[in-house]
């Protein structure tokens, strides 16, 4: 077997005062290395008051301890006997004072077709890249040791002048966080990614690293293609990666999770007639106005016209009020996004008595996006749909069009027709993006989704979320007893690893010897307690146990009869 790492290998250089703060404990231990210098990031000394159960004194103690819970979270959910280290700085990111990079996370090195420790299982496949914590769970030792794993970086300008201004991180451990950003729901995004849910071929040019796969890709299929992304060509992976709702996850975790995380209802305009351009469109539903449901909105679809005016310079941007209110009322209203905001525009049209409104967006792209914007008083739905799908609409509308706002409940929120779950593709295609999140179209909100949304909880698994079932698919086996050896396969998933026999105090002195089968000789003699209806039967069972272990050489004859001394004055059952 040969260990290799990625060629494109991340340089850190860590600060002088480097200290290593406690673990998050569970599954596995999951360490948070602090890289920030003296006086910044985490070592920030302003004092704090207590928030949201999160007890730190000063700034930086509690930006360490909103890091900590994350840690543990993921640390409670997933079983490793390796130490998982996570590089942590917070530091100056890009920001405006509308919008913020918030942070990122990646894993910083990738294995292959790396050895194992019996029994731990090693790679499922050959000439595939894991992720470095993924590697490592799956070797049974450390592959690169005193190495971090993941490398995480997060905003400390957040809220300032300038940088999402007026919108903090919100430091509590409770998820209270109002108008701000929650900051353990986005480290809780962000680790995962490092831990395996992001896939290492370019999504602009396809091309892979070191020309193979990885774990993630294997279980991407695209449903045009009919092939997984480690089938493709480096032109058909770019491809698939804009290919909008037609890539889909196909591991079996996911895929059973999705009904029982996932709610019914696609929102969607069905186009009815006329028969040209019949069919189902992707929309963007609003933020403001009310729900699609499944009931329908339906009526004949009328290009809505206003002057081309100071408000908004085309004659289709329903930017004031409306000329043909008449055509308009009691129809569904069709108009162009640009210069004035989705929620004057539905308002104009609402005014002038439409029951619905399409947006038709004014740049190349799918799927369309939301619509953002608040107000009350709107009444009536509100889509986005691409400038594709509204220039083919346009160019039917002298022969009549109709169509109907609907929820499709036959099929899940975030799912495919056979409910698979679907990848984000936007077209134009989105580095850091595309491929690695689940399509934003997902409901209820998911973590793994390209943005924070702020009705996210803290939970990473079923019912709630789906990202705990994508890392079981790469690769992130359950392990109670953190063995090696898989629970559902285990021949005890929760062992007693005592260093010898002990039978009801009883110490035997014979060494616990552990099996590949995933149990001890204690395990084996706990079984047999559970098992036998009376004493005697208890005795005659680890007789006929200790027998085959010193045939087999693994105890002796004077081991032998120490175990069944012990179990003979044993209480059991």
């Amino acid at each position: 077997m040969r260990t290799r790492t990625s060629a494109v290998r991340v340089l850190l250089i860590l600060l002088a005062g480097l200290l290593l703060a406690g673990p998050g404990f569970g599954q596995s231990t999951v360490t948070i290395v602090n890289g920030n210098a003296p006086g910044v990031g985490f070592n920030d000394p302003t004092p704090a008051a207590p928030v949201g159960g999160n007890n730190g004194t000063t700034l930086g103690q509690q930006r360490l301890i909103a890091f900590q819970t994350a840690a543990t979270i993921w640390g409670g959910n997933l079983a490793s006997n390796v130490e998982i280290k996570i590089l942590a700085t917070f530091e100056p990111l890009s920001c405006t004072a509308s919008s913020a990079v918030l942070g990122s996370a990646g894993t910083i090195y990738i294995f292959s077709d790396f050895p194992s420790n019996p029994p731990f299982p090693g790679p499922e496949f050959p000439f595939t890249w894991y992720h470095s914590a993924l590697a490592k769970k799956r070797a049974g030792f450390d592959l690169n040791p005193g190495q971090p794993d993941i490398r995480a970086r997060f905003n400390v300008s957040l809220g300032a002048p300038g940088c999402l201004t007026g919108t903090f991180w919100y430091l509590g451990l409770d998820n209270n966080h109002g108008n701000n950003i929650d900051l353990v729901t986005v480290l809780l995004h962000e680790f995962a990614h490092g831990l395996g849910f992001s896939q290492f071929a370019s999504v602009s040019t396809g091309s892979e690293i070191g020309g193979q796969t990885d774990i993630y890709g294997r279980l991407l299929l695209d449903k045009s293609l009919s092939k997984t992304w480690d089938q493709m060509t480096d032109a058909e992976r770019a491809a698939s990666a804009i290919n909008t709702r037609k890539v889909v996850w196909v591991g079996s975790h996911v895929t059973n999770a999705v009904p029982g995380v996932l709610a019914p209802g696609t929102p969607l305009l069905r186009v009815n007639s006329p028969p040209a351009i019949q069919g189902n469109y992707d929309v963007g539903t609003a933020s403001f106005g009310p729900l699609l449901n499944s009931s329908g909105v339906t009526g004949a679809v009328v290009l809505a016209l206003d002057p081309a005016d100071a408000s908004g310079p085309s004659l289709t941007d329903a930017c004031s009020p409306l000329t043909n209110a008449a055509a308009v009322a009691g129809n569904i209203a069709l108009l162009d996004r640009g210069t004035c905001t989705f929620v004057v525009k539905a308002k104009n049209a609402q005014d002038a008595g439409a029951i619905a409104v399409l947006v038709a967006d004014n740049a190349a792209g799918s799927p369309p996006a939301g619509l953002g914007g608040s107000d009350p008083t709107i009444t009536i739905p509100a889509v986005r749909i691409t400038l594709a799908d509204g220039a083919t609409i346009k160019g039917q509308l002298a022969s009549g069009v109709n169509a109907t706002l609907t929820v499709d409940l036959s099929v899940l929120a975030g799912a495919d027709t056979d409910g698979k779950a679907l990848l984000n593709t936007p077209n134009p295609v989105q580095p850091g993006s595309s491929i690695s999140h689940w399509d934003p179209i997902a409901f209820p909100n998911q973590l793994m989704e390209p943005a924070i949304n702020s009705d996210l909880t803290h939970s990473v698994s079923e019912p709630q979320d789906l990202t705990l079932a994508e890392l079981r698919d790469v690769g992130w086996f359950p392990d109670a007893d953190v063995d090696g050896v898989p629970d559902d396969s285990d021949c005890e998933p929760h062992s007693d690893f005592s260093p010898s026999v002990v039978i009801a105090g009883c110490n035997s002195g014979v060494p616990n010897t552990f099996f590949l089968s995933g149990c001890t000789i204690k395990d084996l003699i706990n079984h047999a307690a559970a098992a036998a209806t009376n004493h005697g039967a208890f005795v005659s069972d680890v007789a006929q146990l200790t027998n085959s272990l010193k045939k087999q050489g693994i105890i002796t004859g004077a081991q032998k009869g120490a175990i069944q001394s012990c179990a003979a004055h044993a209480p059991i059952p």
